[in-house]
């Protein structure tokens, strides 16, 4: 058999590898502490879970969905207006199964064989991944910590700048955590609008912004709407990630085309999930806070935890994650990843798995209990690894 060439750069050597070292590991009874996906261990809200029962109660909500209900795009336009001061109309909204769904089709709607898309480095894989199944050319924009970790558009090649369709921009990022003020998204309107470029923000990670601040919206910038579209997830907001739900919400010819794209592609969310959404956005909110106050305490825990033992790493601003420099005894991550998992069963994430600036740094997820964090610092500790020498 012989498989296309855009299989070649989906790769996944090193998960595989660390899946296999903790199956071995569980195998040899040890315990193992897995930092290393983002998925949540915390709950929907009672009400959220009630309405996806409720829904799923009702034979008729088993057919295809073919596109959003009105109850859930009115309930995304309330929320944005309410949450972002952003005003959305039906036109400017189509629902997607998780923003990994969107982010992997919407260069096939902008982006040619050839035609350059500019994503950010390190950055989350599928940012990648996308335009490269659309064939397109990656200009790589690297997040440097002297630049607090952003876009700097004036070391961008005019060249790149002309020839690009798309650019992927993500604040809060993942992996490295950063947050974006409201100047850096000014210049970025400005910059797409001088060179022609459709931007997508990825904005999945508004809501978990700590010590007392809060995330904004791209679209909430005067002239963003006429050139990008913002993803905005439940996954991690509301804690919903199986349920594959995000919204696509911005410019009105990338939401149509993106539309028709899915239209071959799937036939519209599960509408028990649509059900569950509209519960989320339009019910109590307290359960936003509640997520943000847990992750802010395990983030105080596990990054003063580490820096107790000599393992030196700064809290971050927003997400779920630890972005952390690995000891400089190392100088690949990969290879220290690998030295964790064997000898403490603490699994983390590769910086290098994100790009080329990825490297020296590897990502925790804050996705495990007190306990479970407490007993992970402590092997680190008892291991030696993290110390100099």
């Amino acid at each position: 058999m012989v498989f296309s060439n855009r299989m070649n750069g989906l790769s996944s050597a090193i998960f595989s590898t660390l899946e296999n070292k903790r199956n071995e590991l569980v195998s040899q009874g040890r315990e193992v502490f897995n930092f290393s996906v983002g998925t949540p261990d915390i709950p929907p809200a009672p009400h959220i879970i009630h309405a996806l029962q409720e829904a799923a109660g009702f034979a008729e909500n088993y057919k295809y969905a073919l596109k959003d209900i009105p109850e859930l795009v009115e309930a995304v336009t309330g929320w944005y207006s309410k949450r972002f001061g952003v005003c959305l109309e039906r036109e400017e909204i189509v629902s997607l199964m998780g923003s990994q769904d969107g982010l992997s089709h919407i260069s096939l709607t902008l982006a040619d064989p050839g035609d350059t898309v500019m994503v950010q480095d390190p950055c989350y894989p599928i940012f990648s991944v996308g335009p490269a199944l659309a064939c397109a050319n990656l200009y790589k924009m690297p997040l440097l910590k002297e630049n607090n970790f952003l876009i700097d558009f004036d070391a961008i090649e005019p060249s790149a700048a002309h020839a690009a369709k798309l650019m992927i921009v993500s604040y809060p990022n993942n992996p490295v955590t950063a947050t974006a003020p409201m100047e850096f998204y000014e210049k970025l309107v400005w910059f797409a609008k001088k060179y022609d470029i459709v931007v997508l923000h990825d904005n999945a990670y508004s809501e978990l912004v700590y010590d007392g601040k809060r995330g904004e919206s791209f679209l909430s910038i005067p002239g963003a709407k006429d050139i990008g579209v913002e993803f905005n997830s439940l996954s991690k907001s509301y804690n919903m990630t199986g349920c594959r739900i995000s919204f696509a919400l911005g410019n009105r010819n990338v939401i149509e085309q993106l539309r028709t794209l899915k239209s071959h592609l799937d036939y519209g969310v599960f509408l028990p999930v649509q059900r569950a959404a509209i519960a989320a956005l339009t019910g109590p909110q307290n359960c936003l806070q509640e997520t943000v106050d847990t992750y802010q305490k395990r983030r105080d825990f596990i990054v003063e935890g580490f820096n107790k033992i000599g393992w030196h790493m700064e809290k971050p601003p927003a997400t779920m994650f630890i972005w952390a420099p690995i000891p400089p005894k190392y100088d690949s991550s990969e290879k220290f990843t690998i030295d964790l998992l064997e000898q403490t069963g603490v699994i983390v994430v590769p910086g290098s798995s994100f790009g080329e600036r990825g490297e020296g740094f590897v990502r925790l997820a804050m996705v495990q209990p007190e306990d479970k964090i407490m007993k992970a610092i402590e092997r680190v500790k008892e291991s030696g690894i993290v110390n100099a020498g």
